[in-house]
């Protein structure tokens, strides 16, 4: 079973729908095997929220809250490690402001 703060490896499209890439994402939400992730990049020079390797990741990283997408839980290959309660409150802070606007 999937949680919050996951991060996974999972298999996407690409934005064609040609081919089918494998990529880190952090769960964001599950239910009913529905997956809302945010991707997760290797490139440091992104706006996000780091992951370092000290925290687990491969490599040190940048979880891109402005790339959230919905996938079917089989497209998880695997669970990678989760992420500390302080990060996952990050997410949250940083997604409530980006989504702030819809309350005006």
């Amino acid at each position: 079973m999937l949680r919050p703060g996951d991060v996974v490896i999972v298999s996407v499209q690409f934005t064609d729908a040609s081919e089918m890439k494998v990529r880190p994402a952090v769960v964001l939400s599950e239910e009913l095997g529905n997956v809302v992730v945010a991707g997760v990049t290797s490139n440091t020079s992104m706006k996000g929220i780091p992951i370092s390797r000290s925290e687990g990741a491969i490599k040190d990283s940048i979880i891109k809250l402005n790339y959230i997408f919905t996938i079917s839980e089989v497209m998880v290959q695997k669970v990678v490690f989760h992420l500390s309660t302080p990060k996952k409150r990050l997410i949250y802070e940083e997604l409530t402001k980006r989504l702030n606007w819809l309350a005006v």
